[in-house]
């Protein structure tokens, strides 16, 4: 794992200089030992490979976890109602048409025409990083997909896609119980599930157990954590500016 950063905001008043930070997976390096180090995997830009972002991620420890009373309400609603099929990403048709419009079109429709273009969802099924899609289907119609990253310590659930007309009924939230089920009963430790940023994301505290990065360590503060997220304010770096500076290329 080769850890790289590039300048991003300063405060003089306050002494205050920040970077942001990234890291290289290198030959070797697991899955695993780099969530844990507090990095996400990187797919805003599809010519940049085996790149990883550090960030307030947030993860759920699977032994311990327990259903708190939203998550039973939300279970409720789709247990027993939808087919679940895991597959080995080698073993999924990734060029499928009819799958790849599906997830552009909840991208676009749920967060806009340029989050999620072709050429991206390309470069993240391609990634490598990808070790199982997870399809659900009602008689037999597609409801949602699920990209998962995995080892045998640890399941991401990266990406999810579904049917929009279900999302006022807590879809998107039962995928993720759903896939944090499966994950425990396969032996993982830890359950990923992205960033915590702004009251948008304050959904995932639904698991009461949550822990998130703080740039150091993981903590177990949900209190703290709304705090920060209904203060966050937006910023962003150029990572392709990182990579040139450390002649990795693109």
């Amino acid at each position: 794992m080769k850890k790289l950063s590039g300048e991003f905001v300063h405060n003089y008043k306050t002494y205050s200089f920040g970077y942001a930070n990234y890291c290289l997976r290198e030959k070797g390096d697991k899955l695993s030992e780099i969530y844990r180090a507090g990095y996400l995997p990187y797919s805003a830009n599809p010519s940049v490979k085996n790149v990883f972002y550090m960030a307030r991620s947030s993860r759920v420890p699977l032994k311990p976890w327990l259903f708190t009373s939203e998550n039973r309400r939300v279970a409720r609603k789709f247990d027993g109602q939808l087919t679940r099929l895991s597959e080995p990403i080698k073993d999924f048709d990734i060029s499928n048409e009819n799958f790849l419009s599906f997830c552009i079109r909840y991208f676009s429709e749920r967060h806009g025409p340029d989050i999620m273009p072709r050429a991206r969802l390309l470069a993240i099924l391609n990634s490598g990083l990808i070790g199982k899609i997870v399809s659900y289907a009602k008689k037999d119609m597609p409801v949602a997909y699920v990209l998962e990253c995995s080892d045998k310590k640890m399941t991401h659930f990266w990406f999810s896609f579904y049917d929009l007309k279900l999302i006022h009924q807590s879809l998107g939230m039962w995928l993720m119980l759903d896939s944090a089920r499966f994950a425990r009963k396969h032996g993982a430790g830890y359950f990923y599930i992205g960033t915590v940023y702004s009251e948008k994301a304050l959904y995932k505290t639904a698991f009461g157990n949550l822990e998130y990065w703080d740039g150091d360590k993981w903590i177990n503060d949900l209190k703290k954590l709304k705090t920060l997220s209904r203060s966050d304010s937006k910023r962003t770096i150029d990572l392709t500016d990182v990579l040139k500076k450390e002649e990795w290329g693109l």
